[in-house]
């Protein structure tokens, strides 16, 4: 089932506000999120989708700038809506929405190029958050459940890393280990003792050098490529 909002809420009308998708099939789960996402000025919920096929579908024709993927749908699960969206050019920003202790496949989707997650027991000021984050351009990082995850479900590297991680310099390899930690700017400032700044710096390079798009998968490529191992 998909629902869209009338054409003087459209896109083209509201650019200076985050338009956002919501793709789940519990329509008390929509109504919710949409009530939150609504209460902020600069937000706007531009259309519903109770499947991966109407997900994909309404997307690729509203443009939004943040899909809020649920991943147990019917017709088309949320992992491979996830990925259709994201193969395509300039694709828009995803989270994904899980209970994680469930949800196997959430792995796949931070491979595939979601921007983040979500717990479904998240609180509303953490939606608001998330949802601004990723819309900037950035990723949602949870360290108490995202590493953990990928952790889980990497598997065992190869006996040689990539050699593009010798692209990196040893400042920008200290950075990516401590992105994979889930640490944050401020963090990783802290722990090698320079500015937040020069953080910001490297984290570009290594995702420039690596050829990543955001930090999520600069965590799934550190453990993939062996640079660190579940349990460091």
């Amino acid at each position: 089932m998909t629902s869209v909002d009338s054409p003087s809420d459209s896109p083209s009308n509201s650019r200076s506000r985050i338009s956002v998708v919501i793709a789940d099939d519990q329509r008390m789960v929509r109504a919710g999120l949409r009530m939150v996402i609504e209460t902020e000025p600069d937000m706007q919920v531009i259309g519903e989708a109770g499947d991966g096929v109407d997900a994909v579908a309404l997307t690729r024709r509203l443009r939004p700038d943040v899909v809020l993927m649920d991943i147990a749908m019917p017709r088309q699960d949320g992992l491979t809506a996830t990925r259709a969206l994201l193969a395509a050019p300039s694709p828009p920003r995803v989270i994904v929405l899980t209970t994680f202790d469930t949800d196997d496949n959430l792995y796949e989707a931070l491979r595939a190029g979601a921007s983040g997650f979500l717990l479904k027991v998240s609180s509303p000021e953490h939606l608001i958050t998330a949802i601004r984050v990723v819309a900037a351009g950035e990723a949602l990082l949870d360290p108490a459940v995202t590493t953990r995850v990928i952790a889980s479900y990497a598997g065992t590297p190869g006996p040689q890393p990539p050699p593009e991680l010798a692209e990196l310099t040893p400042r920008e390899t200290d950075v990516l280990r401590l992105m994979a930690r889930g640490r944050s700017n401020g963090e990783i400032a802290a722990a090698l003792t320079v500015g937040e700044a020069t953080v910001k710096t490297h984290v570009a390079r290594v995702l420039m050098k690596l050829a990543l798009r955001d930090r999520v998968q600069a965590v799934v490529y550190a453990y993939e490529s062996g640079l660190i191992r579940p349990g460091q």
